[in-house]
């Protein structure tokens, strides 16, 4: 009998047929993926630029062209804002503390807070009129007062979004005035104004102001969403003739917070309609959910040495993530220590990290940390926990 290495046509091309198929299988999305995609925008979002992210994780739930550079015009403010604050927190200035208004801050164009040159002005009055008004006067004065010139205080801009990780920006005033060299992105932006919702949420608060009044003169927020939308509770317009309009906006429905960020739209209305739809695209879609909080001991793992021979774990902050409507249930917390636990150990001290996984991906990561402080033992646990470590 006489075999045939070389398959018949039709026998070849069964073969084919089945490998084909094989490949298109191993090429098809599994269950996982095709749950875990985000869901698609509605429709196009009339705008150059765009990005929505979530609060809780900074994911990034919808977006175009987010990292390429463009003019940020008064949203540039939201960087001169986290600067001031940040003074603030260090205790390096005061609300109270009052800035002399020079002429420079006196003759800035644009939008305006209406100060006047010479007088003594609260940092929290300048703070609102450059939030609610976006008063360039006030912002110039602001950054002469923390770092006495605008160009110094644009380095220290400069310094804060390297620290926050916006690496397509470069800041060179205060107010957004056009600049070759001043840029920066909708992702970038974003995480601006998440870190400063984070950082400082008795501040952020002032992004909600309908209106603000100094010397008389009475101006609403330009931010209309604040009007439109009981849930939008900032951030910050911004517009020149070519930036077009810019729009940052957050809100919050049922303790899920979302971060739009609109660059380069047509209009005021328009901008404001992008912007409502990224947000009512994230709450459509998706939830906060919260699994730990920041003092909940998570484990009480064994601690050598010590006066105690436990730990008690907790999470750095509070354990929150956003993932899509239904998929709760496939969110599971999982703690990862250091491999040995040594007194002393102070309290606050990370331990190790808490893990979020969805279907078993790391989505987040928590710090964990020490409960409280746990001194060294005494001779005998020092020479006991010696003893066991040479076994570990």
């Amino acid at each position: 009998m006489t075999i045939s290495l070389n398959p018949a046509p039709s026998t070849a091309r069964h073969i084919l047929a089945v490998l084909s198929s094989i490949l298109l299988l191993l090429d098809t999305p599994t269950a996982h993926s095709a749950a875990t995609a985000l869901p698609a925008l509605p429709g196009p979002v009339p705008a150059r630029q765009f990005i929505l992210i979530d609060q809780a994780n900074g994911r990034t739930l919808a977006a175009q062209d987010a990292a390429r550079r463009a003019e940020p015009a008064s949203i540039t403010k939201l960087m001169t804002a986290m600067v001031v604050f940040r003074q603030i927190a260090a205790g390096r200035l005061r609300l109270d503390e009052t800035v002399t208004i020079s002429e420079r801050a006196w003759r800035a164009e644009g939008s305006r807070t209406f100060v006047e040159v010479g007088k003594q002005v609260p940092v929290e009055v300048l703070l609102k009129g450059m939030i609610v008004q976006s008063g360039n006067d006030a912002a110039i004065a602001l950054a002469e007062k923390v770092a006495g010139s605008e160009a110094a205080f644009a380095t220290l801009m400069n310094a804060e979004a390297k620290r926050l990780g916006m690496k397509d920006s470069n800041f060179t005033n205060a107010t957004g005035l056009p600049d070759p060299a001043l840029y920066s992105s909708a992702r970038d932006i974003a995480l601006l104004s998440r870190a400063l919702i984070r950082e400082f949420p008795d501040h952020y608060r002032w992004y909600s102001l309908r209106e603000y009044e100094w010397g008389g003169i009475r101006q609403p927020n330009r931010n209309g969403l604040l009007t439109r939308d009981a849930g939008v509770d900032g951030l910050k317009t911004g517009h020149t003739s070519s930036a077009a309009y810019c729009l940052a906006s957050s809100a919050e429905r049922s303790g899920t917070r979302m971060i739009a960020v609109v660059l380069g739209a047509v209009s005021p209305r328009v901008r404001e309609e992008a912007s409502l739809t990224l947000l009512e695209h994230g709450f459509r879609h998706f939830q906060t959910v919260r699994l730990r909080r920041a003092d909940e001991v998570i484990l009480r793992p064994r601690l050598y040495k010590g006066a105690s021979d436990q730990l008690a774990v907790v999470p750095a902050t509070e354990v929150a993530v956003t993932t899509q409507r239904g998929r709760a249930g496939a969110l599971r917390t999982v703690p990862v220590l250091e491999p040995r636990l040594i007194a002393p150990i102070a309290a606050r001290q990370r331990v190790g990290e808490l893990q979020v996984q969805e279907d078993g991906k790391v989505i987040a990561r928590i710090p964990l940390v020490a409960q409280s402080a746990v001194a060294e033992g005494g001779l005998w646990p020092k020479l006991r926990d010696t003893v066991l470590l040479w076994w570990q």
